[in-house]
C-alpha cells in the first residue's frame, strides 16, 4: 500500500490527502513532523539518514522526522516513528510549528508544514539500520559550531528548526 501525507493549508488545516512521493515530486504542502530527544545532560540524541534513503540519505539530522498518516495524531504518529526508526518511546511536547520549501537531491522537494516536538531520554538508541546509519549525542553549542562550519552534513530542515528549538529551550 503506498504511502499517503495529509496535504495542508498554510495554516495548517488538512485539504485532502496525497501519495506521499508523488507530493514530495511536485512540492505540495503537506503536514511533517520533527522530532528532538534530549537527555539529561542537555546534549541531543542526532541520527545519520541510512545512505539509501530516498532524499537525503547520509545526512546528519534530529532524531526523528516523518509524516503522520491520515487520522493520526502528531504526537501520536511522532511516538510511533520514534519506536520505529530509534527504538525509543518517550513523551513530546510539541513546541511550534513551522512551514518551508526545500529543493532536494534526486529531483524531489520539501514542502512541509513541520510540527517540531520535543522530549526527554536517557535511553541509547537501537535504531532500525533501514532508516539511520549512525547516531552520537551532542552538546548543542558543539552541534551549533559544527552547523556553521559543515552545512553540508546536514539535512535542510534541521538547519531550520535547530535554531528555534535551541531558543526555545534558552
Amino acid at each position: 500500500m503506498e504511502e499517503q501525507v495529509i496535504l495542508v493549508d498554510e495554516q495548517g488545516g488538512e485539504m485532502g490527502v496525497m501519495e506521499k512521493m508523488a507530493a514530495h515530486r511536485a512540492a505540495v504542502l503537506h503536514r511533517a513532523f520533527s522530532v528532538f530527544i534530549f537527555n539529561s545532560a542537555g546534549q541531543l540524541l542526532l541520527q545519520r539518514r541510512a545512505d539509501h534513503k530516498y532524499h537525503s540519505g547520509g545526512l546528519w539530522t534530529n532524531t526523528c522526522c516523518s509524516h503522520p498518516r491520515p487520522g493520526e495524531g502528531v504526537v501520536e504518529a511522532a511516538r510511533r516513528r520514534l519506536q520505529e526508526e530509534m527504538g525509543l518511546d518517550c513523551d513530546l511536547q510539541e513546541v511550534f510549528a513551522f512551514t518551508y520549501h526545500a529543493r532536494l537531491d534526486h529531483d524531489l522537494y520539501e514542502h512541509e508544514y513541520d510540527h517540531v516536538l520535543v522530549g526527554r531520554c536517557d535511553a541509547d538508541p537501537t535504531p532500525n539500520p533501514e532508516e539511520v546509519s549512525e547516531w552520537k549525542w551532542v552538546d548543542p553549542d558543539k552541534l551549533e559550531q559544527d552547523r556553521a562550519i559543515n552545512p553540508q552534513n546536514y539535512t535542510a530542515w534541521f538547519h531550520l528548526a535547530f535554531p528555534r528549538v535551541l531558543s526555545w529551550l534558552r
